[in-house]
């Protein structure tokens, strides 16, 4: 697994949905590695991108991991402010 990864989900057949940090930029991205039989290439995109293409055990993994970000009894300090007035 590279460094700077996590990851998200792995299918019954073995494709892998990893969690990225592009070092140079800083983005995060989703990787998908495809099982070795099926001989696949790897590839990768942005965050939003792999959100807007469906609602798979995949996506649905990424968003639970979104999610525990913000579970009750987590630090919510952001330091940015909710006042509109």
């Amino acid at each position: 697994m590279p460094e700077g990864a996590k990851e998200l989900y792995r299918s019954p057949n073995g494709d892998r949905w990893l969690l990225i940090r592009e070092t140079l930029s800083d983005r995060v991205l989703v990787r998908h590695e495809p099982n070795l039989p099926s001989g696949g290439k790897a590839s990768v995109v942005e965050v939003g991108d792999f959100l807007s293409r469906g609602h798979g055990p995949e996506q649905q993994a990424l968003l639970r991991l979104i999610g525990s970000l913000v579970e009750t009894g987590a630090d919510t300090t952001t330091g940015v402010s909710d006042d509109n007035n």
